[in-house]
């Protein structure tokens, strides 16, 4: 591969264990890795593209998001950033809401935010120049991740700092669950069009081989349930299947996570 200059950034797609995504930004000489659950595949990818590790991104501490990174730092020393309330021994520069990530390798610079619910540090990484966002578990395509540490409050307001973003902002969240989110999306929210539009679109692209992320930011606030618990359609299945007697946000949005939890 031949060497891109510093504002030619490029974010790879390196698939993992059954669903993952892993995730290495890269400048055609240097690539950061985003949550590195297995060392191998972020190894061959850097192997196979001529890359030098100059950092390792971290957003909580779920073993196939932090399992590969002991291997790579046998291979590379490298900065290590991650949460600073996730416990994660590796991490070197423990990071939360407000602070900023430079990389001067790479001439990116990326802001956090702290978006607890998933686990109780969990944070995001946003590169505003570039208009990415990094979630780990929070927001995923269609859906959010399970609360097996946080409250249904906190998942509610870490999806709506991300819903504020801008709406052309990419979602790299860290697995292929898109249609399993959208089925559930479509017991929702049947008479959403964009949500039927998004079910074939994103259908057709695994019909190819193809991942379904990137999202984007105004795509969710379209079709993912999650961000769509204020929707008068959305209050009424709730109110209709009984599972609130009120529309009330809270009430609500806990009752979507409670059903998508046995759906």
């Amino acid at each position: 591969m031949s060497a891109l200059s510093n504002d030619a950034l490029r974010v790879l797609a390196v698939p993992a264990f059954k669903d993952n995504y892993l995730w290495l930004i890269h400048n055609g000489v240097h690539a950061v890795a985003v949550d590195p659950g297995d060392a191998a595949p972020i190894l061959a990818a850097l192997d196979q593209h001529h890359l030098a590790l100059a950092a390792i991104l971290l957003t909580h501490h779920h073993a196939d998001h932090i399992g590969g990174v002991p291997q790579l730092l046998q291979h590379t020393k490298v900065p290590v950033y991650g949460p600073r309330n996730d416990a994660i021994a590796a991490v070197t520069i423990p990071l939360g809401e407000g602070d900023q990530v430079d990389l001067a390798e790479l001439s990116l610079q990326l802001s956090v935010l702290d978006v607890p619910g998933h686990t109780r540090g969990h944070i995001a990484y946003v590169a505003q120049q570039q208009g990415w966002l990094f979630c780990g578990d929070t927001l995923f395509a269609g859906g959010c991740g399970r609360l097996f540490e946080g409250t249904p409050a906190q998942m509610m307001q870490s999806l709506g700092k991300l819903s504020a973003l801008p709406p052309d902002t990419l979602v790299y969240c860290a697995h292929e669950y898109t249609m399993a989110n959208l089925r559930f999306a479509q017991a929702v929210e049947p008479g959403n069009a964009a949500l039927q539009q998004r079910i074939a679109d994103e259908q057709a692209k695994r019909d190819r081989g193809q991942p379904t992320v990137p999202s984007n930011i105004a795509l969710e606030r379209q079709t993912n349930p999650f961000m769509r618990y204020t929707v008068p359609a959305v209050l009424k299945t709730l109110t209709d299947s009984g599972r609130i007697d009120h529309p009330a946000s809270l009430a609500a949005f806990a009752a979507l996570r409670e059903w998508k939890n046995n759906f």
